[in-house]
């Protein structure tokens, strides 16, 4: 068998400066000193070809030799490693995904329901699928989400909007007089699509692209499900289901806390001015 002979110099860096010191291969193993910061370095072995990858380091006199690192084979097997970690996350995440998309395909009947929006999670004009979910009242009116942040009974009209302001961003108005009227503490009520008239005229509020306040009306076909709690401190509590016969198939659907205020008495009537009275005319013979 036949070795290959080690070469007569070769080069190593300082442990302490990073110096490259060019040695002679009969030094292995003894002292130099670093011509750089002077320390006392110990010589490592000589590589056994100038075509080594390896980066040799000596070690300083009285502490452990560093081992030696093969910088392309560590640069190489850099990503390796990461990739390697990286294939459980990817595996979990994956499990992950999957387990979801298996349990909404499961309970894609039940979900919807306790959301109040009907049988899997489509637009429903049934009460008979359509429960009150205990978060706050939200949902989609005219193809834009919104979420009820001020509620207010002003009289007999229940009024649930998103934004500050006037006009408001978006809002419903639902005039409860004639058939909640009173005291609306513990009430409830249901208007099902079928209903022959009167019912409530819903009114849908919304800003437009000129920032003005549009509106528009419902009379009939929408599906109503309201029930207040017991009032107090000046608040109505309670909760909705909503469903409006438009196109964008509009919904909302909650809890909400209306603030209980009276209604703005009728300006008085601008009294009309006495007329002038009559100029009485006489007539002169010329």
């Amino acid at each position: 068998m036949v070795t290959a002979a080690p070469m007569s110099e070769f080069k190593f860096a300082c442990p302490v400066c990073g110096q490259h010191i060019t040695v002679d291969s009969s030094t292995s193993g003894g002292q130099v000193e670093c011509p750089t910061c002077f320390q006392k370095i110990v010589v490592p072995q000589a590589p056994a070809s100038a075509e080594t990858k390896f980066i040799l380091s000596g070690s300083q006199v009285g502490k452990p030799r560093p081992v030696g690192q093969d910088t392309t084979v560590a640069s190489a097997s850099e990503p390796v490693s990461r990739f390697r970690q990286a294939v459980p996350i990817i595996a979990v995440s994956v499990l992950l995904v999957c387990a979801a998309a298996v349990g909404v395909f499961i309970f894609r009947d039940s979900l919807p329901a306790a959301l109040g929006l009907g049988p899997r999670g489509r637009w429903s004009l049934n009460l008979k699928n359509a429960t009150f979910p205990e978060t706050r009242a939200a949902g989609k009116l005219r193809g834009r989400s919104v979420t009820c942040e001020r509620s207010t009974l002003v009289g007999s009209t229940l009024s649930l909007r998103e934004g500050q302001g006037a006009p408001l961003d978006m809002g419903i108005s639902i005039p409860l007089g004639r058939w909640l009227s009173g005291n609306v503490s513990g009430r409830a009520l249901e208007i099902a699509p079928d209903r022959p008239s009167p019912v409530p005229r819903i009114v849908l509020s919304w800003r437009d692209e000129q920032q003005k306040q549009a509106r528009e009306f419902f009379t009939n076909g929408y599906a109503l499900k309201l029930a207040f709690d017991q009032t107090t401190n000046g608040r109505a509590p309670g909760r909705i289901y909503l469903c409006l016969p438009d196109e964008a198939r509009s919904v909302v659907a909650g809890a909400f806390d209306a603030t209980i205020q009276k209604p703005r008495p009728p300006a008085p009537k601008a009294s009309k001015p006495n007329p002038p009275p009559p100029v009485s005319t006489t007539a002169t013979n010329g």
